[in-house]
């Protein structure tokens, strides 16, 4: 471990007055959340002496240059390594000098008046050495974890067997989370949530602290250890609802992943053997040891499952294809369909396929299942077995099934890989709660995007002053109500997405509007003050890049030339196969419907496979204004989601072509050919 910061600390921090609360942030590549973090805290901090420490685990998101040039007040260490969550939280405890010490994740936003509110309820409660309040998570519902109970045998049993969920407000199967508490009342327990404490320093450090955090523990179990610690200090642990924060949970881990249930479940057995063995028998320690791996091994099981369902489906899908066009033969030549068709020549093109899908990338990402592999691998799995056809001679027949099969096999891969992306990016609706100013900003910002995430379709202010106006006037977005009417606007209109304008509105109301409209099905976000990016559920979206210099060349190649022609090519001869069942059900659909300006679109294949155009480029209309050394073709499906130069400026056109230019790919390339079938004319 070699820190560094940008100055001694320790030094500075002697030097300084009293300060009532040392605030400590641990912080790994979640720059945008920290940014936001810390400028939540600073708003909370008008009315006491704080300070604020960052502790980077050598971060590679920029996190450290962020905080040094936006944040000088910022006490920084920068640490050449991930030294884990309770070695880093220690660095900053021994050196601030706070009266009492916030643990806080960065990924969080704190009220206006949560640090009032918990340094008077410590200052009320002498004996309290550790506090928490209310923890929100991203939807505005109220976390478990904000209170918790030590993992006795009897308390883990009824959590395992899943009678706490069952039977929460009991107070003997929903011990572990006390859920049978009220929410809203104050009251003693056992352990709180690393993401929030606020400890008193003498809790600590004092003739009767309880230490720092256990560094055997990297990144879980740490809170749950040093609560227990402090309550055999002799000092209580106390929740208070008084005031909330929320917690966006970051992507760092995923419950899924077997890096999260190797640290997640070893920090459980760890606190067992550390505080639970001399507590129980040989035999109750043993079985909550088998119960926490049981579970553990339960998490894998089904992370697993999750992750062979694509497989799966592509292997029945071509399994299936390939068993109907071998019977169909059979059928014309007039031979008998036997087993050996269906045990040789459809598992091995089917297995084959797959393993060529999987070779190119096609499950890789478990969000993202591009349609490219699928050419790739039915490609392989057509040679393969095509060649094993000239050397095993009684599946010779087998060629023209296979040859006829592919179309199908095709149709069934890309369909529901195309259904999996219409779901998961079909238009959304959003609502922003602010100002007609940032309302502009984000509608402009949303509309140089090539695959924007949701439609702004107005904002919600306490007035309709328009405030100052935008360059654009088209990019204007209309008040639909004031927020006070933000329920009813959300339940009748069926809006999917709350933006929040960071600049124009208080965290404090922040949170009661989430609180207020949590039973509804909406996904909040928060709009960054004067940045392009949207915080939202355990993700940051940027929406633009910074300034451009159309002069400039390309540096950033995602993708190499024969790459992106291989790409046209593939889904060029894939549309054309499909394109007399498109044409026919566009014919009943309405003539500005998206699927008829999708089909319109294909008359261009021709010029796609001469090479004279791509499949995903710039408009007619817009193409004179890319620069000529950016090399960035007309498409057929433009990449400004069919917006002419008339309703985008110059710059909002350059700023999506260079989005485009820097973040293609076959995936982003699928994802715009699909909004050129639902968009309309």
């Amino acid at each position: 471990m070699q820190p560094s910061s940008r100055q001694d600390p320790i030094a500075e921090s002697e030097s300084r007055d009293s300060v009532d609360v040392s605030v400590v942030i641990v912080n790994y590549n979640v720059r945008d959340f920290l940014v936001q973090a810390i400028r939540s805290v600073q708003q909370a901090s008008r009315n006491l002496v704080t300070d604020i420490w960052v502790v980077d685990n050598n971060s590679v998101d920029d996190s450290v240059e962020t905080v040094r040039n936006d944040f000088p007040d910022v006490h920084l260490i920068a640490n050449q390594e991930n030294v884990g969550f309770g070695v880093a939280n220690n660095q900053a405890i021994q050196a601030c000098r706070g009266e009492f010490v916030f643990i806080l994740n960065p990924d969080t936003i704190v009220q206006e008046d949560t640090l009032d509110r918990m340094v008077a309820f410590m200052r009320q409660h002498e004996d309290c050495g550790a506090l928490g309040c209310q923890i929100l998570n991203p939807d505005g519902s109220f976390a478990p974890e904000s209170r918790r109970a030590f993992p006795t045998p009897e308390i883990a049993f009824w959590r395992m067997t899943g009678l706490g969920k069952l039977f929460p407000r009991s107070r003997r199967f929903g011990g572990y989370n006390m859920t049978y508490l009220p929410v809203d009342e104050a009251a003693e327990v056992d352990a709180l949530s690393g993401s929030c404490m606020l400890t008193r320093r003498e809790a600590l450090l004092g003739p009767r602290g309880a230490g720092l955090f256990d560094e055997d523990f990297f990144m879980y179990g740490e809170d749950l250890d040093l609560c227990f610690r402090i309550q055999k200090a002799g000092w209580s642990i106390w929740y208070t609802p008084d005031t909330r924060i929320i917690h966006y949970k970051g992507e760092s881990t995923k419950k899924g992943e077997t890096r999260y249930v190797r640290l997640f479940y070893g920090a459980m057995l760890l606190f067992i053997e550390k505080h639970l063995d001399r507590q129980h028998s040989t035999i109750l320690a043993s079985l909550l040891r088998f119960g926490i791996m049981m579970r553990a091994l339960v998490t894998l099981l089904g992370n697993a499952v999750k992750r062979a369902l694509p497989p799966l489906l592509d292997l029945a899908g071509v399994f299936a294809a390939t068993s109907m066009m071998g019977f169909w033969r059979y059928e014309q030549t007039g031979g008998t369909f036997t087993s050996l068709f269906l045990a040789t020549v459809a598992p091995v093109f089917a297995l084959v396929t797959v393993l060529g899908i999987a070779g190119a990338g096609g499950y890789r990402r478990p969000r993202h299942f591009p349609i490219l592999p699928v050419l790739v691998g039915l490609a392989s799995g057509f040679v393969v077995v095509a060649a094993l056809s000239f050397f095993i001679q009684q599946i010779a027949f087998s060629r023209f099934a296979l040859l006829a099969s592919l179309p199908l096999s095709a149709l069934l891969l890309a369909g529901w890989r195309l259904v999996f992306a219409r779901n998961r990016l079909a238009g959304r609706s959003a609502l922003l709660v602010g100002g007609q100013q940032e309302a502009d900003r984000l509608a402009r910002l949303m509309a140089a995007h090539p695959k924007p995430e949701f439609q702004l379709d107005g904002f919600v202010a306490e007035d309709d002053a328009p405030g100052p106006k935008t360059a654009a006037a088209t990019a204007r977005v209309a008040r639909v109500g004031r927020p006070s009417g933000l329920r009813d606007l959300v339940r009748l209109r069926g809006y999917q997405d709350i933006v929040f304008s960071a600049k124009d509105v208080s965290n404090q109301a922040i949170i009661h509007h989430m609180q207020s409209l949590r039973d509804l099905n909406v996904q909040f976000r928060i709009l960054s003050e004067g940045g392009d990016h949207i915080i939202g559920k355990a993700s940051i979206n940027h929406l633009s890049v910074g300034s451009l210099a159309v002069d400039a060349p390309v540096v950033v190649h995602l993708r190499s030339r024969a790459s992106h022609r291989a790409f046209d090519i593939s889904v060029g001869l894939l549309l054309v196969v499909l394109f007399p069942l498109l044409w026919l059900v566009s014919k009943v659909t309405p003539e500005d419907s998206g699927l008829r300006n999708g089909v319109d679109r294909l008359s261009g294949l021709p010029a796609v496979f001469s090479g004279a155009k791509s499949l995903v480029g710039t408009s007619l209309d817009s193409h004179s204004l890319i620069p000529p050394v950016w090399n960035m073709p007309e498409g057929l499906f433009p990449v400004t989601n069919s917006l002419s130069p008339e309703e985008l400026e110059e710059d909002d056109i350059l700023r999506t072509a260079w989005h485009y230019l820097t973040h293609q790919s076959p995936a982003l390339d699928a994802a715009i050919i699909l909004s050129g079938f639902t968009t309309k004319r």
